[in-house]
């Protein structure tokens, strides 16, 4: 295992690099002068060329590229261009914002959906599989935007139940420590600010979770009605188990693997395509982050936030192929 997990953690080396050169090429590939968003249209040439001296961007392609790689290898993600703040300083709120939404999101997902294909197995071809496999067709077909304006209109607009938009009440601001407002305000021992930021996060995460959550469901009904026909579930029923038994307790952690690698997965998209939640719901995520920079040109910023969604998700699938060990002794590494 331990062996397993250093080769995996060396494999990260390439993966990464290769990484950055893609992500260095595609976005040097953006139409534009960042030079010339920053001074504006009215800048002369000879300005123009002087901001473009002092930024290296007149410098060989492979020069500015070796400059980025050699200040990642020292902890360095550039400065932003349009704040002139480093990107290693002001990055985590974005952060922590995207995971804290993505945390939700995938909460209400993996509850809703295993739940859902657990009993869709359980109860094969009754209404509640019918019901439930329709909703989860329908779930994956709908736009993430569409959705999340339907939500604003509904809960926000014309019921008034839950906020629209943003994280927190922007009259009265939780001081941030870790910058997961939900946390934070439970440090604070500040339970109305810990319910705000809750209603804040319930909105987006239905929205974003939706989609990951109907193919859960899915996966679930699918490996479970497998794993239901097996031997050994045949011989756990002749023992006398009953029917919860042997669904939670046996059938379920050999169904689970397939169901695993699903969530894995939506996690890291969810962590990297959030964007359309957190632009409809003015959300101040990591996406958002990188759109912005995206619209005024600020290449450093492009290049971290997508480098630090890649890093992440290849950690997410790390930990989920770690956890299968976990989950079924006989899988050997």
């Amino acid at each position: 295992m331990f062996t397993y997990i250093l080769r995996r953690l060396a494999l990260l080396v390439p993966v990464l690099i290769g990484m950055t050169l893609i992500t260095f090429s595609i976005v040097h590939l953006i139409p534009g002068n960042p030079a010339q968003v920053i001074l504006g249209e009215t800048a002369t040439e000879q300005a123009i060329a002087d901001l473009e001296e002092s930024m290296g961007l007149n410098k060989p392609y492979f020069v500015q590229y070796g400059l980025y790689l050699s200040g990642l290898l020292q902890g360095d993600l550039g400065t932003s261009l349009r704040s002139k703040a480093e990107i290693s300083s002001e990055i985590w709120p974005y952060i922590a914002a995207t995971f804290e939404l993505s945390l939700f999101a995938m909460l209400f997902a993996v509850i809703i959906g295993v739940n859902a294909g657990i009993i869709s197995a359980w109860k094969q071809n009754s209404w509640f599989d019918f019901l439930a496999m329709f909703i989860a067709l329908v779930g994956v077909s709908i736009p993430v935007f569409w959705l999340a304006l339907m939500e604003q209109w509904i809960f926000a607009q014309e019921l008034g139940w839950l906020p629209a938009y943003g994280r927190q009440n922007s009259r009265d601001p939780i001081e941030a420590i870790t910058h997961f407002y939900v946390l934070d305000s439970l440090l604070h021992m500040d339970f109305e600010r810990v319910m705000t930021s809750l209603k804040h996060l319930v909105l987006p995460s239905v929205a974003l979770g939706t989609i990951p959550m109907a193919i859960i469901a899915r996966m679930t009904r699918s490996s479970m009605l497998e794993v239901m026909k097996s031997d050994y579930i045949r011989t756990v029923r002749a023992k006398g188990a009953g029917q919860f038994l042997v669904i939670y307790k046996h059938a379920l952690k050999n169904a689970v693997i397939p169901v695993l690698t699903v969530i894995g997965l939506q996690t890291g998209v969810l962590l990297g395509g959030a964007i359309l939640t957190e632009t409809i719901f003015s959300w101040p995520g990591i996406g958002r982050y990188v759109y912005e920079a995206i619209n005024y040109r600020d290449y450093p910023v492009i290049q971290s936030g997508i480098l630090v969604i890649a890093f992440i998700f290849v950690m997410i699938n790390l930990i989920v192929d770690i956890q299968y060990k976990f989950i079924d002794p006989r899988i050997k590494y």
